[in-house]
């Protein structure tokens, strides 16, 4: 009975790709007649250049002796060739005045003067059809008459009959032999193949299935070689939509139209988009100095939905509606924000807790110890899973989009999946990830892992990023990777991980609003009570130990060293919005980093002047982007950073194409942006040293590193990185519909 059924599934196939293959023919053999007679008059083309070169100089000596008899000669013996039918020399009043013996009546010089702006020309003739070919006879420059060149073009009729009835011949054959085959492979047992078709999809392998250890052997090269041509394809694939999209707000709108049915999107952070806060009795909104603020918003208010965080802001709870609920942006009313509210135990064992005493320090390998408590993980577990239930009841589907942010919701992904199976869910891992052994000191790594791979893609910054990840599973958990996909599969969960480099709005809101750049730079130089030449560097960072702040300085201090000449005539301004200052760390770190400028300005400081001017205070986004055009240097000296924004926001901002940007070697940028001075920020000399270079570094070469650099933002932006996340998350949800397809028809 399953022989029958598997030879009338067979049968299914053969019948359409029988009819395929001859439609693909009737397609196929005009298209190579085209290609033939292409080829055939390139060919003659070829020719007749070569010939009329050959005869150029033979002409020119008989031409002025008006040798009839000697000129027709020359033409009768250069048709000796097999396919050249006849020769003809036309003088400039296109008058045919030698010719050869067969050259055709039909042709006259005024056609062929016409037919000489065309480089491959076929007519026909009452004996068949030719090539004809004019080319200019030049003495010393000027055209003194035309050759005419006519060749047999017969043979390629023979030639278009040849290649018709090989090809198809081709078709017939081929068609045999794929039938034969495709018979003989649903007789080695359908049911076989159709399990081993939804483990590949599912990212199993495609071996496990089968009973018979002897196909297993024999189709494992098969395998891994399927494998590595699909991730090939994919890569190129990715390379082609960069080349042909422009990623914009609207192409995001017509990829959740087109390939997710109009879905809105589930955001899930810690740190809301849009601030409440009481001030002198007023209630004011502002958006907090953060590179995931500045990264997802964008995103969001082109694709609408919800974002649901933490609400933080003293006025926060008298903003919301009766569901927790606030329209944002303020002035444009684009998405929701949906605010999760925690007790200062809550807060302070999740987040100041495990998040940035635990897992902070441990990714990023800063040289701060991390540490972990049990009161600070099980407070970690409340709030995740709190964050898991407003997913469900905000999501309006059982399969939703949701995009979970960041390192603060490690254990989310698989909390949502146990509540929705059928979500999609993107992670995006903000900061970097560890090498296996700094991860293996915390103690819940295997649940952290777990969780993770709920989410059905997990993207990082860098390719580097990733290799780590799958590494630390391979340690730590029982799974299958597949290296070649970049898939982890556990327990039925297939985990896509991937790279996707975070980026920015592009163009940026304020593009063709703000003043010119020497007004903005008067400004704030007028704003400060700096004089109107001085130099300005600036830097933009919350108040982190991971942010290299104090080497910066360090950096600043040594090159006024070195270069006494620009004491007093440059100054760094550090903006440095104060964060996690309940921790002790955080606090420590202020003072030493108040305690060095205090100090550096001391000794370089003249007549007002300062070295350093510590902004340790939140600034508004357009107040940052003033400081961004102001600045002949912008420092990013991260000790280890996932990718680090600030560099690209200040490339954006640079619309004069002029400004230098130091850029540490140890941040995600520095993969993408080359042309910056990429420097190492524990080395102070060398730091100093790029930071003068930048200062006295010539306009021209300005522009050309800071215009391939605008390039790269402006290609590669934020709506580029949600797009290729969103693109993945729809070949993953296609590809898990076609094995569920597939299990119930087998």
């Amino acid at each position: 009975m399953r022989g029958f059924r598997s030879l009338k599934l067979s049968l299914r196939f053969v019948v359409p790709l029988v009819v395929a293959l001859g439609m693909l023919a009737m397609a196929i053999v005009p298209l190579v007649d085209r290609l033939t007679l292409r080829w055939s008059v390139r060919d003659m083309d070829i020719r007749s250049r070569l010939i009329t070169s050959t005869l150029q100089e033979p002409l020119l000596e008989l031409l002025p002796q008006e040798n009839r008899q000697k000129i027709n000669k020359l033409l009768l013996r250069a048709t000796q060739d097999e396919r050249l039918l006849a020769l003809g020399f036309c003088n400039q009043e296109q008058k045919l005045i030698y010719r050869s013996p067969s050259f055709p009546a039909d042709i006259s010089c005024r056609s062929a003067k016409d037919d000489s702006q065309k480089p491959l020309y076929l007519i026909s003739l009452p004996q068949g059809p030719v090539h004809l070919s004019a080319n200019a006879i030049e003495l010393n420059g000027t055209q003194i008459g035309t050759l005419v060149l006519v060749h047999d073009m017969s043979y390629m009729v023979r030639r278009s009959a040849d290649t018709r009835k090989y090809v198809i011949i081709l078709f017939i054959v081929l068609g045999v032999v794929v039938s034969l085959i495709t018979v003989f492979v649903a007789h080695l047992s359908w049911q076989g193949w159709m399990d081993g078709v939804r483990a590949m999809l599912r990212g199993e392998g495609i071996l496990k299935p089968f009973a018979q250890p002897v196909v297993e052997s024999e189709l494992q090269p098969l395998v891994g070689d399927l494998k590595a041509l699909l991730r090939s394809l994919d890569a190129e694939r990715r390379l082609a939509d960069d080349s042909t999209i422009t990623w914009s707000p609207d192409t995001l709108r017509k990829l959740l139209h087109k390939q997710l049915t109009g879905e809105k999107i589930i955001v899930v952070s810690n740190r809301e988009p849009y601030i409440h806060s009481k001030e002198d009795g007023e209630i004011k909104v502002h958006r907090p100095a953060s590179g995931l603020v500045t990264a997802v918003e964008p995103v969001m208010r082109a694709c609408s939905g919800t974002w649901i965080a933490h609400g933080s802001g003293s006025a926060d709870r008298e903003t919301v509606d009766a569901n927790d609920r606030v329209m944002v942006p303020p002035n444009k009313s684009e998405y929701n924000l949906r605010r999760i509210w925690m007790s200062e135990e809550e807060e302070k064992g999740y987040y100041y807790g495990f998040a940035n005493e635990g897992l902070w320090p441990l990714c990023h390998i800063a040289h701060v110890r991390p540490l972990f408590r049990t009161t600070d993980w099980e407070q970690y577990v409340k709030i995740n899973q709190r964050f898991a239930d407003a997913v469900v009841k905000e999501a309006d589907s059982y399969n939703p989009v949701v995009l979970v942010q960041d390192y603060h919701f490690a254990l989310l992904p698989g909390m949502i999946r146990k509540l929705l199976p059928k979500a999609t869910i993107i992670t995006f891992w903000h900061i970097p990830w560890p090498n296996p052994e700094s991860f293996g000191i915390c103690p819940w790594r295997e649940e952290l892992l777990k969780g993770m791979l709920g989410s059905t893609i997990l993207g990082f910054h860098t390719p580097y990023h990733c290799k780590n990840f799958l590494e630390t599973v391979d340690r730590y958990l029982e799974t299958r990777i597949e290296h070649e996909s970049s898939t982890i599969s556990r327990r039925g969960q297939l985990t896509m991980v991937e790279s996707y480099p975070i980026s920015i709005q592009w163009p940026p809101p304020w593009l063709g609003t703000l003043p010119p750049i020497e007004q903005t730079r008067n400004e704030i130089l007028s704003e400060l009570g700096l004089p109107a030449d001085q130099l300005l560097g600036i830097g933009v960072d919350r108040m982190d130990y991971t942010k290299g702040i104090l080497e910066r300085f360090n950096a600043v201090e040594r090159m006024l060293e070195l270069h006494p000449e620009l004491v007093g005539r440059f100054s760094f301004i550090q903006i440095a919005a104060p964060s996690r200052s309940a921790l002790e760390e955080y606090r420590a770190f202020e003072a030493r980093l108040h305690a060095l400028e205090k100090r550096i300005n001391e000794r370089f400081s003249r007549d007002g002047c300062k070295a350093i001017i510590l902004k340790a205070e939140h600034h508004e986004p357009d107040q940052v982007n003033r400081y961004y055009r102001a600045a002949q240097v912008c420092m990013v000296t991260s000790l280890h950073d996932g990718m680090n924004l600030v560099a690209k926001e200040y490339v954006a901002a640079r619309d004069d194409e002029r400004g230098v940007l130091v850029l540490s070697q140890f941040t995600g940028a520095a993969n993408e942006l080359y042309e910056a001075l990429i420097v190492n920020p524990y080395h102070v000399e060398q730091t100093s040293e790029a930071l003068y270079q930048g200062l006295t570094m010539p306009e021209y070469e300005q522009q050309e590193r800071m215009r391939s650099m605008r390039a790269q933002v402006r290609d590669f932006n934020v709506y580029r990185w949600a797009g290729r996340m969103l693109l993945d998350a729809v070949r993953v949800r296609q590809r898990e519909k076609l094995a569920t397809r597939i299990g119930r028809e087998s």
